[in-house]
């Protein structure tokens, strides 16, 4: 099969919109489609500084990859790439690895966080998760360290490799909750609150096979490792059902995350952000505590024992 733009052979076949493609032209389109979303989601100007989300696997890579092609020495805008040791043995040491020599080759900042930094590790929570994954742990103290550091670089926004799956199966999962008010908060961030580095997503409108075949075509160089606690969340489930939905209909991830940008606006103006809740940390919170606060607090009490 030939390629729909030009006489060589098709590299890809993209099933929801009919299009063959071949290596070059596949990657121009993942490249213009990453383009446009940044131009729809951010407002930069030269001197500004985007913080750079990067574990080293195949999205947050070809997200830092395609935003070093866009934001360089000749429109003045910095990149600050961060990066969040979990404590994961044979998991996270590789990947931070390849971000680092990335960085090193390709004159980005690199920023490291790890969650020794509170006393714990990835290796040392999952036995104690209780009712929670390990991943509900996980996601709430990187999501800290990574806002941390994003402001203490100065960034105005902070970027993250979130791809269509991903953001696809995120609205299910807060729709099948009835959680409104999560929903909302989802993002992209037009507005939010005071402490907290809105967060942007370039591969939001990009499916994650194509991420991985991007980074195959490009030579993105990106760790493939498996996390051994994955099994445990329950976003499983909803990729599944997403998948499914899409092999069946092709474009349904499309169609899912169409139907939450129509509804974005009307879930904004019920549950907009608010600015009154400061955790005894200095951080921001919906309550009077923030999440970190509250999960050390249960984790310190189960490693105390009865």
């Amino acid at each position: 099969m030939r390629c729909d733009l030009c006489p060589s052979e098709a590299s890809v076949y993209l099933r929801y919109n009919g299009t063959h493609l071949c290596s070059e032209h596949f990657c121009s389109y993942v490249e213009k489609r990453v383009k446009k979303e940044v131009r729809k989601e951010i407002d930069v100007f030269r001197g500004d500084t985007i913080g750079v989300a990067v574990s080293g696997g195949k999205d947050s890579m070809v997200m830092l990859s395609i935003l070093r092609s866009i934001f360089n020495e000749r429109n003045g805008i910095n990149l600050a790439c961060i990066s969040v040791d979990e404590g994961i043995a044979g998991y996270r040491p590789p990947s931070l690895e390849i971000v680092r020599r990335y960085c090193s080759e390709n004159g980005i900042e690199y920023r490291q966080r790890s969650f020794s930094e509170m006393g714990l590790t990835m290796d040392s929570v999952a036995p104690m998760s209780g009712e929670n994954t390990p991943c509900t742990y996980c996601g709430v103290f990187r999501r800290r360290l990574m806002n941390d550091e994003a402001r203490k670089a100065g960034a105005k926004y902070l970027a993250t490799g979130h791809n269509l799956d991903d953001l696809s199966q995120s609205v299910m999962m807060n729709f099948v909750r009835g959680d409104l008010e999560r929903l909302a908060r989802l993002g992209p961030h037009a507005k939010v609150r005071p402490g907290l580095v809105p967060r942007f997503y370039p591969l939001r409108m990009i499916p994650e096979r194509e991420s991985l075949l991007y980074a195959m075509l490009s030579d993105v160089p990106f760790w493939d490792g498996v996390c051994p606690y994955w099994e445990a969340a329950l976003r499983n489930e909803y990729r599944d059902i997403v998948d499914g939905l899409e092999d069946r209909s092709p474009g349904s991830k499309y169609s899912i995350l169409s139907a939450y940008d129509r509804m974005r606006p009307m879930l904004a103006g019920e549950h907009p952000p608010s600015d009154s809740g400061t955790c005894s940390c200095g951080e921001p919170c919906n309550g009077r505590r923030c999440k970190v606060c509250e999960y050390l607090d249960v984790l310190r009490k189960r490693i105390a024992g009865p």
